[in-house]
């Protein structure tokens, strides 16, 4: 069994969970008394505090075992706290080396002959780079973390399961925007999200051909580049830019409902409509203040796990077309820079029919 060690130092529980070893995955920490008697702990000894499930004798680094009404308490040296803290973010800088050289590939492609094919429709596309640069990022990952479990757009197309564990799971789109790839349009983005207990830790979105990386991670705000973002603070709708796509499906009915939320938003009206043909970098879009909203119907869990995050720690919220929390298996989204132009998204649109991603094949 695991060791897991839940931080909870600080004025209030930490949100970021660590594991003794990096493929084990977290389970979440309980609340009421055992959280205050933790951080009461950690005050009284000066030392960062944690609630540990022991199953194998002591971690290392132990300082000290305690008990508070009953429950079996362990304080840690700080260097070790400190080492555990570290744990996401040596995943998130691999994921953003590996982002990198997956841009660097993308970019090479671009002036070589491409093979293309297609995976649903004639309009649902998929180059020999897409598979390349999934496996790229799948064997670097696994190298490195052989227990992380992964979600991949072409793994999926070839028959994968699309399931979100508990586990730590790397959801993965290697090119974002393939029609803008296959065109030489110039909004294409290698995509990484990575997920524990089923919540988005940290994204990165690297827009290659522009050369931007765009990262997150839970708690620790939004970047591009190295410079912090922040959402628009517009809350007039009327005074707005909003980003949408028509996606691959052209079933006339879809098309018909596509159009008409794009009619309600367009007259309400708003400054303009856009579109990036990435809905990951529509979402940076979203978190770099420039557009205050962005949504869609028939997106993938691998188009928008990473710039979630990068939506959120900017400033920015996440809906479901029906107004509650973004679910990311169900195929749209609407992010925007407020939950003011957010809620005014919803009451003018409607959703279409979507197989969700995690439904039994």
């Amino acid at each position: 069994m695991d060791n897991v060690l839940h931080d909870v130092a600080g004025q209030r529980t930490c949100r970021s969970v660590f594991s003794t070893a990096p493929e084990h995955a977290p389970r979440p920490l309980g609340g009421g008394v055992r959280g205050q008697c933790l951080q009461a702990v950690s005050a009284l000894h000066g030392r960062r505090a944690f609630r540990l499930d022991l199953h194998s004798g002591d971690p290392p680094d132990l300082h000290e075992r305690t008990h508070i009404k009953g429950i079996q308490v362990f304080i840690f040296k700080k260097k070790a706290a400190l080492r555990m803290a570290d744990l996401w973010q040596e995943a998130m800088d691999h994921a953003v080396a590996v982002a990198r050289k997956a841009g660097e590939i993308v970019r090479d492609a671009l002036h070589n002959d491409m093979k293309v094919l297609c995976k649903s429709s004639s309009v649902d596309l998929v180059t020999k780079t897409d598979q390349k640069v999934e496996q790229l990022i799948i064997d670097s990952v696994k190298e490195k973390f052989p227990k992380h479990g992964f979600i991949g757009e072409e793994s999926v197309a070839a028959g994968e399961p699309c399931v979100l564990s508990d586990n730590p799971t790397w959801i993965v789109d290697p090119v974002d925007g393939t029609t803008n790839f296959v065109h030489g349009y110039p909004f294409v983005a290698v995509c990484i999200g990575f997920a524990v207990n089923k919540m988005l830790e940290f994204g990165v979105v690297y827009s290659c051909i522009e050369d931007k990386m765009y990262t997150a991670r839970r708690g620790k705000g939004a970047f591009c580049n190295g410079e912090p973002l922040q959402v628009s603070d517009q809350k007039e709708i009327n005074q707005s830019i909003i980003a949408t796509e028509f996606g691959s499906n052209r079933d006339p009915e879809v098309v018909d409902v596509i159009f008409s939320n794009m009619r309600k938003i367009l007259c309400l009206p708003v400054h303009g409509m856009r579109g990036a043909g990435s809905a990951a970098i529509n979402m940076c879009m979203v978190a770099s203040g420039c557009v205050e909203a962005y949504f869609e119907i028939g997106i993938h869990c691998w188009d928008i796990a990473a710039a979630a995050v990068i939506v959120e720690e900017a400033g920015g919220v996440l809906l479901d077309f029906e107004g509650g929390p973004m679910d990311l298996m169900s195929r749209r989204i609407i992010a925007a820079n407020n939950k003011t132009i957010a809620e005014r998204i919803v009451n003018e649109i409607k959703a279409c029919p979507a197989v969700r991603d995690d439904a039994p094949l």
